[in-house]
């Protein structure tokens, strides 16, 4: 054992012997390319978007967050390819996040990491915060090279007076872009973008508000296919797709009017985001005594069905789809409202069944299901209550939503060909982020809430590192259309750099 050990630690010093003799057995440092802009001028880089855009993350907009917005990344990057140093955005005032509106707060603070899940600022500070963005008293001065407002869909990017005050009463204005307006609160989010006449541009998930809201509500709003009236809409519709081609086509008529390139995004669909798919359709434990009890208490709706099947009124099949029945499993499907079923409501009949792995329940059902009425034990909501359907989105609604994305997604990859743009595929990366992961330097993130890394403690928008990854997946993108080379040059964003969450204690 000693002669091979003194064997190897002789051949260990013959070897650095002659590797100080020999230069080339040396190792060298790794030789990048120079980084270039190849055909695209990003001196002048202007963004124009929604909540993805604003930097949104943990249910608020935040200045930490906008600072790690992907446009701000990007604009950081540019700089090195001949982008200006001053990119300018609607900064908030403090890292509570939330909006008031002449001392009244009209939007919340972040949400936080409680120890088990997302809970409030307050929650966790266990005190009340002062917001002190206010809408009134203390707009930031423009103009914005970040135009990116949350909860604007694809047509407000078109539409005159959507950051003035004065419509905000009738819903018919945003605060985020009366924050934004400035001298000129009629102007639209596409012509102060125009207006800075950009030499790039990034327009990102136009279209994701259109269907969002919908989704959200558990599907509480108008499918408005067929209807390119947007002035008639409900907050919480689904956009026409034929309105949309016509937006799309003017928002990106009008930034490459002088010639800008640019790089555009495509809508995810919303079964990639955990707002949808955290919360099981069958969260409910119980035991054969209760099981009996709540059967007991649906007795009379199951021989309804049954006597609606003798009448002829209902198929075998749709009443054993509606039959409430719970077992003593650790696993019983909550019970829940279904417009789509066959409508009794004349016999006395309301349309319930239990919940099936075909429906997603929305993100706050989960503190929801299982809570009393008036607190009453035998009134228990998902149980011997049936959930509302804000609470849930059924098959038919999905449908809806999908449809209307792969007809949006249609649009924006026309619209990008013809305009020699470059596409980010931001539905395959979030897909593939809920199926498997998505590699990020030294990690791998996934859309799990609050431990994915990449989307944040509201369940729809990115982390700052998702943001990041995003930036990088721009830039992939820019590099395959213009040919410039920050993925081979290796400027990009470094996963390390942000953070995945943010303390309660950030002020």
């Amino acid at each position: 054992m000693k002669t091979k050990y003194i064997w190897l630690v002789a051949a260990m010093v013959a070897f650095s012997s002659c590797s100080d003799d020999d230069d080339s057995s040396t190792m060298k440092e790794e030789q990048l390319p120079e980084l270039t802009a190849g055909t695209a001028d990003f001196s002048n880089y202007v963004s124009l978007g929604a909540s993805f855009t604003a930097g949104y993350t943990d249910g608020a907009l935040f200045k930490a967050s906008q600072e790690m917005s992907f446009p701000n990344i990007l604009s950081q990057k540019f700089v090195n390819a001949g982008g200006s140093t001053t990119f300018t955005q609607p900064l908030t005032n403090d890292n509570f996040g939330g909006l008031a509106l002449n001392g009244d707060r009209i939007a919340d603070p972040r949400l936080v990491f409680g120890g088990a899940g997302p809970v409030p600022l307050e929650v966790a500070l266990q005190s009340s915060v002062t917001v002190s963005t206010d809408i009134i008293l203390n707009n930031p001065t423009g103009p914005f090279s970040n135009m990116g407002v949350p909860g604007a869909k694809s047509f407000h990017l078109l539409a005159n007076g959507y950051g003035n005050i004065s419509n905000l009463s009738a819903g018919a204005a945003n605060p985020y872009f009366v924050r934004m307006t400035g001298s000129t609160p009629d102007a639209s989010m596409i012509e102060l973008a125009a207006a800075q006449n950009p030499t790039f541009f990034t327009l990102s998930e136009i279209g994701g508000n259109d269907v969002l809201g919908f989704a959200v509500s558990g599907g509480m709003g108008v499918d408005q296919t067929g209807n390119p009236n947007a002035a008639s809409y409900g907050s919480n519709d689904i956009t026409d797709p034929g309105l949309f081609q016509v937006v799309l086509s003017g928002l990106v008529d009008a930034l490459t009017a002088n010639g800008a390139k640019g790089a555009v995004t495509n809508v995810p669909y919303i079964t990639s985001l955990p707002h949808f798919t955290t919360v099981p359709h069958n969260p409910l434990p119980m035991d054969e005594a209760t099981a009996t009890q709540v059967n007991n208490g649906y007795a009379q709706y199951n021989g309804g069905l049954q006597a609606m099947v003798t009448a002829g009124l209902l198929d075998e099949e749709e009443a054993k789809a509606r039959t409430i029945e719970f077992v003593a499993s650790a696993t019983n499907a909550v019970v829940i409202e279904d417009e789509d079923l066959t409508d009794l409501t004349a016999f006395g009949l309301p349309s319930y069944r239990h919940a099936t792995a075909d429906d997603l329940l929305v993100l706050p059902a989960s503190s929801f299901i299982g809570t009393k009425v008036n607190d009453d034990p035998t009134m228990v909501n998902g149980v011997s209550v049936p959930l509302k359907d804000k609470w849930v989105l059924v098959a038919s609604e999905l449908e809806s939503i999908k449809t209307a994305t792969d007809a949006y997604n249609a649009t924006i990859a026309s619209v990008v060909s013809a305009k020699g743009l470059a596409l980010v595929d931001l539905n395959a990366i979030l897909i593939q982020a809920s199926e498997s992961g998505v590699p990020f330097d030294e990690y791998t993130v996934n859309t799990d809430l609050v431990f994915g890394g990449l989307i944040s403690l509201d369940g729809i928008h990115l982390t700052s590192r998702g943001y990041a990854l995003m930036a990088n997946k721009f830039l992939e993108a820019i590099d395959a259309t213009y040919e410039s080379n920050f993925v081979a040059s290796k400027n990009l964003a470094k996963a390390a750099n942000y953070p995945t969450n943010f303390s309660p204690a950030l002020q």
